[in-house]
Protein backbone atom coordinates (compact mmCIF):
# COMPACT_ATOMS: atom_id res chain seq x y z
CA UNK A 1 0.00 0.00 0.00
CA UNK A 2 1.49 3.33 -0.99
CA UNK A 3 1.36 6.43 1.18
CA UNK A 4 0.83 8.80 -1.72
CA UNK A 5 -2.27 11.00 -1.45
CA UNK A 6 -3.74 13.63 -3.75
CA UNK A 7 -6.50 16.18 -3.26
CA UNK A 8 -9.92 16.01 -4.86
CA UNK A 9 -9.08 19.38 -6.44
CA UNK A 10 -6.12 17.80 -8.26
CA UNK A 11 -8.57 15.53 -10.12
CA UNK A 12 -11.02 18.20 -11.23
CA UNK A 13 -11.72 18.63 -14.95
CA UNK A 14 -14.20 20.94 -16.64
CA UNK A 15 -15.16 20.82 -20.32
CA UNK A 16 -17.63 22.94 -22.25
CA UNK A 17 -19.08 22.28 -25.65
CA UNK A 18 -21.66 24.03 -27.80
CA UNK A 19 -24.50 21.70 -28.81
CA UNK A 20 -24.97 21.47 -32.56
CA UNK A 21 -27.87 20.23 -34.74
CA UNK A 22 -25.76 17.16 -35.60
CA UNK A 23 -25.99 16.07 -31.93
CA UNK A 24 -29.81 15.78 -31.89
CA UNK A 25 -32.13 12.81 -31.61
CA UNK A 26 -35.39 12.38 -33.55
CA UNK A 27 -37.24 14.81 -31.28
CA UNK A 28 -34.75 17.63 -31.85
CA UNK A 29 -33.17 17.44 -28.38
CA UNK A 30 -29.52 16.55 -27.80
CA UNK A 31 -29.11 12.78 -28.03
CA UNK A 32 -28.51 11.06 -24.68
CA UNK A 33 -25.96 8.76 -26.32
CA UNK A 34 -23.90 11.76 -27.37
CA UNK A 35 -23.94 13.06 -23.78
CA UNK A 36 -22.91 9.59 -22.53
CA UNK A 37 -19.93 9.65 -24.88
CA UNK A 38 -18.85 13.04 -23.50
CA UNK A 39 -19.36 11.75 -19.94
CA UNK A 40 -17.11 8.77 -20.63
CA UNK A 41 -14.42 11.06 -22.05
CA UNK A 42 -14.39 13.39 -19.06
CA UNK A 43 -14.47 10.44 -16.62
CA UNK A 44 -11.40 9.01 -18.39
CA UNK A 45 -9.60 12.37 -18.30
CA UNK A 46 -10.43 12.95 -14.61
CA UNK A 47 -9.38 9.45 -13.46
CA UNK A 48 -6.23 9.46 -15.59
CA UNK A 49 -5.24 12.92 -14.34
CA UNK A 50 -5.70 11.83 -10.71
CA UNK A 51 -4.06 8.40 -10.98
CA UNK A 52 -1.31 9.25 -13.46
CA UNK A 53 -2.23 6.12 -15.43
CA UNK A 54 -4.40 4.97 -18.31
CA UNK A 55 -7.89 4.23 -16.98
CA UNK A 56 -10.81 2.16 -18.21
CA UNK A 57 -14.51 2.40 -17.45
CA UNK A 58 -15.53 -0.46 -15.15
CA UNK A 59 -19.14 0.61 -14.73
CA UNK A 60 -21.53 3.47 -15.17
CA UNK A 61 -23.27 3.40 -11.83
CA UNK A 62 -25.78 6.18 -12.27
CA UNK A 63 -26.91 8.39 -15.11
CA UNK A 64 -29.92 10.52 -14.28
CA UNK A 65 -31.18 12.62 -17.19
CA UNK A 66 -32.98 15.48 -15.44
CA UNK A 67 -33.64 18.06 -18.16
CA UNK A 68 -33.36 17.98 -21.96
CA UNK A 69 -30.51 19.82 -23.65
CA UNK A 70 -31.33 22.07 -26.60
CA UNK A 71 -29.39 22.88 -29.77
CA UNK A 72 -27.34 26.04 -29.24
CA UNK A 73 -26.89 25.56 -25.51
CA UNK A 74 -23.41 25.49 -24.00
CA UNK A 75 -22.97 22.25 -22.06
CA UNK A 76 -20.46 22.26 -19.22
CA UNK A 77 -19.36 19.05 -17.50
CA UNK A 78 -17.54 19.16 -14.17
CA UNK A 79 -15.85 15.98 -12.93
CA UNK A 80 -13.92 15.03 -9.82
CA UNK A 81 -12.76 11.86 -8.12
CA UNK A 82 -15.17 11.35 -5.23
CA UNK A 83 -13.88 7.99 -3.95
CA UNK A 84 -10.82 5.77 -4.30
CA UNK A 85 -10.36 2.08 -3.69
CA UNK A 86 -7.14 0.21 -4.37
CA UNK A 87 -7.11 0.57 -8.16
CA UNK A 88 -10.57 2.01 -8.71
CA UNK A 89 -12.02 5.49 -8.48
CA UNK A 90 -15.58 6.77 -8.58
CA UNK A 91 -15.79 9.90 -10.70
CA UNK A 92 -18.77 12.17 -10.11
CA UNK A 93 -19.87 14.33 -13.02
CA UNK A 94 -22.32 17.23 -13.09
CA UNK A 95 -23.75 18.40 -16.42
CA UNK A 96 -25.21 21.87 -16.86
CA UNK A 97 -26.57 23.52 -19.98
CA UNK A 98 -26.55 27.27 -20.45
CA UNK A 99 -28.72 29.21 -22.84
CA UNK A 100 -25.98 31.52 -24.09
CA UNK A 101 -28.48 34.21 -25.11
CA UNK A 102 -30.34 34.47 -21.80
CA UNK A 103 -27.65 33.17 -19.42
CA UNK A 104 -30.11 30.72 -17.85
CA UNK A 105 -28.30 27.62 -16.55
CA UNK A 106 -30.05 24.30 -15.84
CA UNK A 107 -28.79 21.11 -14.19
CA UNK A 108 -29.26 18.39 -16.81
CA UNK A 109 -27.49 15.31 -15.57
CA UNK A 110 -25.56 13.75 -12.71
CA UNK A 111 -23.44 10.68 -13.30
CA UNK A 112 -21.08 8.34 -11.47
CA UNK A 113 -18.47 6.34 -13.36
CA UNK A 114 -16.26 3.70 -11.76
CA UNK A 115 -12.85 3.86 -13.39
CA UNK A 116 -9.91 1.47 -12.95
CA UNK A 117 -6.24 2.43 -13.37
CA UNK A 118 -4.08 0.16 -15.53
CA UNK A 119 -0.31 -0.19 -15.92
CA UNK A 120 1.54 -0.60 -19.23
CA UNK A 121 0.74 -4.33 -19.38
CA UNK A 122 -2.98 -3.83 -18.67
CA UNK A 123 -2.89 -4.95 -15.04
CA UNK A 124 -4.71 -3.04 -12.33
CA UNK A 125 -2.42 -0.58 -10.57
CA UNK A 126 -2.79 1.16 -7.22
CA UNK A 127 -4.09 4.71 -7.25
CA UNK A 128 -3.19 7.50 -4.81
CA UNK A 129 -5.22 7.93 -1.65
CA UNK A 130 -7.69 10.79 -1.51
CA UNK A 131 -7.31 13.91 0.64
CA UNK A 132 -10.74 15.18 1.70
CA UNK A 133 -10.51 18.93 2.33
CA UNK A 134 -14.06 20.03 3.16
CA UNK A 135 -17.54 18.86 4.17
CA UNK A 136 -18.73 18.54 0.55
CA UNK A 137 -15.85 16.18 -0.31
CA UNK A 138 -16.54 14.13 2.83
CA UNK A 139 -20.27 13.96 1.90
CA UNK A 140 -19.45 12.77 -1.64
CA UNK A 141 -17.02 10.14 -0.36
CA UNK A 142 -19.59 8.83 2.15
CA UNK A 143 -22.29 8.75 -0.55
CA UNK A 144 -19.96 6.60 -2.67
CA UNK A 145 -19.53 4.19 0.24
CA UNK A 146 -23.34 3.91 0.39
CA UNK A 147 -23.54 3.36 -3.41
CA UNK A 148 -20.96 0.56 -3.20
CA UNK A 149 -22.83 -1.08 -0.31
CA UNK A 150 -26.17 -0.92 -2.16
CA UNK A 151 -24.54 -2.38 -5.29
CA UNK A 152 -23.09 -5.29 -3.26
CA UNK A 153 -26.48 -5.91 -1.61
CA UNK A 154 -28.22 -5.88 -5.01
CA UNK A 155 -25.68 -8.29 -6.51
CA UNK A 156 -26.00 -10.64 -3.53
CA UNK A 157 -29.80 -10.49 -3.79
CA UNK A 158 -29.57 -11.50 -7.45
CA UNK A 159 -27.54 -14.58 -6.50
CA UNK A 160 -29.98 -15.85 -3.85
CA UNK A 161 -33.37 -14.73 -5.19
CA UNK A 162 -35.61 -17.64 -6.29
CA UNK A 163 -37.56 -16.38 -9.31
CA UNK A 164 -39.61 -19.57 -9.48
CA UNK A 165 -40.87 -19.68 -5.91
CA UNK A 166 -44.61 -19.47 -5.29
CA UNK A 167 -44.20 -16.10 -3.56
CA UNK A 168 -42.22 -14.69 -6.51
CA UNK A 169 -44.86 -15.84 -8.99
CA UNK A 170 -47.62 -14.42 -6.76
CA UNK A 171 -45.75 -11.09 -6.50
CA UNK A 172 -45.67 -10.83 -10.32
CA UNK A 173 -49.47 -10.70 -10.34
CA UNK A 174 -49.25 -7.18 -8.91
CA UNK A 175 -47.52 -5.97 -12.10
CA UNK A 176 -48.70 -5.51 -15.67
CA UNK A 177 -47.36 -8.86 -16.93
CA UNK A 178 -48.81 -12.11 -18.22
CA UNK A 179 -47.10 -15.39 -17.52
CA UNK A 180 -47.31 -17.86 -20.38
CA UNK A 181 -45.90 -21.34 -20.80
CA UNK A 182 -46.43 -22.25 -17.16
Amino acid sequence: MNDFYKTVASSQITISQLMLPSHTNFSGKIHGGYILSLLDQIAFACASKFSGHYCVTASVDTVDFLNPIEVGELVTMKASVNYVGKSSMIVGIRVEAENIQTGVVKHCNSSYFTMVAKNDTGQNIEVPGLILSNDEEIRRFCNCIKMISLKKDRNQHEEVFDYQSASSIEMLKTYRVKLTGR
